[in-house]
């Protein structure tokens, strides 16, 4: 009978890489949140840690391309999980440099035997050691150029399509090749407790480097360790956040003392973001679709030490049968969207995604900004943010609802980076994953004329 079903820690990196993939697979589950999960519960050490996390994503990174490199050594059918071992052990031989080639073979057969049988041992230590000794096919071999792109970035056809679609085959393969490179770790500093600098040298006491961003001045690139067990973190001095989705918060730009709505919350990074702008002072109702999730807002408000957020279990959708009619100064409507931007942080996206499902994301994200729309106050400012790069749910979302709102009109981003600023057309800025090393991420800014107007 087959072990393969058996998940163990037992100080084996590789074996412990392989039952994150083969869950990640099975149950379509993220695979950020398993491995964070895997390195919590049996704390796994920082050397281990690395190496754990490199061979998983790198593994799911590039599926497609390790397939179109096994398939020539394949003979016939081979188990799912003796699949994803082949592709682990296929990573590590063609990617990482620092790891023996002969090494990696030799785990790979001991973890086939621990899992399988000698005769699949002996099955996984002839296809690797065959690609040892004559290489791996060049993808310059495949004639169609979005299949070659599609195998070369690991990216299915259709998503290589639209994006070229999209933007043109220079800018989508950039951003597809781009996917592939991990992100840099970065935090956002809360400014009502620290400065940029103390930040620093509280994050740096205890051994990780951390330097200021070049784009957005309360972000710090951290390039070594975990941030989120620092004393700094635990004091609320930083939060977990990619640079890039620190952009909404900055453009709606609220002042103090404001009546501010964040509709879309959880988990609050947005939400903190704007109490820290308004520097703790004035109102914030944060609200979420999922009840269980608003405990997180408060959470990280109780850590961050603001005390102005309030949370209510609302669908967006619905916010103007919960809260009075045009009573924001402010709204955020950072939408659910296809996520397209982050698929580096989240690599299973790409395999997971199916074009039909972003066919409705767009009928979500107008409800949401037609009932922002409602409760925002004549010459209020309403924000649109989505962390994908697919112009439907961006710019088509955009021109979509400015046709049927006319007292909504597109406004300048404010409170941008020159950098970002520059990148801004006609109220919105689409931030490719290649601009700053950060996620891709899309921002509109608005204004209630009203209907006088």
């Amino acid at each position: 009978m087959s072990k393969k079903s058996v998940v163990i820690w037992d100080g084996n990196v590789r074996d412990a890489a392989l039952s994150i993939l083969l869950a990640v697979d099975k149950n379509q589950a993220y695979s950020n949140l398993l491995l964070n999960e895997t390195i919590k519960r049996h704390k796994i050490e920082a050397k281990d840690r690395a190496l754990l996390t490199e061979i998983t994503y790198g593994t799911l990174q590039y599926k497609m391309t390790l397939d179109y490199y096994l398939e020539p050594f394949i003979r016939g059918s081979v188990d799912h999980w003796v699949r994803w071992l082949l592709r682990l052990s296929l990573y590590q031989m063609h990617y990482l440099t620092r790891i023996p080639p002969h090494a990696a073979v030799n785990e790979a057969v001991e973890i086939a035997k621990r899992r399988g049988h000698q005769g699949i041992a002996s099955m996984v230590n002839g296809i690797l050691r065959s690609i040892l000794r004559q290489g791996v096919a060049s993808t310059d071999d495949i004639k169609d150029p979005i299949e070659r792109l599609a195998i070369e970035t690991s990216h299915p056809e259709w998503l290589v399509q639209r994006f070229v679609d999209n933007y043109g085959i220079d800018v989508a393969a950039q951003m597809l090749h781009e996917n592939n490179i991990p992100p840099v770790q970065t935090v956002r500093v809360n400014t009502t407790k620290a400065s940029v600098d103390q930040a620093i040298a509280s994050i740096e006491a205890e051994g990780l480097t951390a330097k200021k961003s070049d784009l957005m001045p309360e972000c710090l690139h951290v390039t070594n360790g975990q941030p989120a067990r620092t004393k700094a973190f635990q004091e609320g001095l930083i939060t977990i956040q990619d640079e890039s989705s620190m952009i909404p918060a900055n453009v709606l730009n609220p002042s103090p003392g404001m009546r501010v709505l964040d509709m879309c919350a959880a988990p609050g990074g947005k939400t903190t973001h704007i109490a820290e702008i308004m520097k703790n002072e004035g109102s914030i109702l944060a609200t979420d679709l999922h009840p269980h999730k608003l405990d997180l807002i408060d959470h990280n408000t109780d850590r961050l030490g603001i005390d102005i957020v309030e949370t209510a279990p609302i669908d967006g959708r619905k916010a103007p049968d919960f809260l009075q009619l045009e009573s924001y100064d402010a709204i955020l409507v950072d939408a659910p969207c296809s996520g397209l931007g982050v698929m580096r942080r989240k690599p299973d996206i790409k395999y997971t995604k199916r074009e039909e499902d972003l066919e409705n994301l767009q009928k979500i994200q107008l409800a949401l900004l037609d009932a922002a729309t409602k409760v925002l106050k004549i010459d209020g400012k309403l924000v649109y943010s989505t962390c994908t790069v697919d112009k439907r749910e961006n710019e088509g979302t955009v021109d979509a609802f400015l046709s049927t709102h006319p007292e909504m009109e597109a406004i300048q981003l404010e409170s941008l980076p020159t950098k970002l600023a520059e990148k801004q057309a006609n109220g919105m800025l689409q931030v490719f994953p290649q601009d700053f090393g950060s996620d891709g991420f899309f921002v509109a800014a608005f204004r209630k004329k009203g209907e006088s107007n």
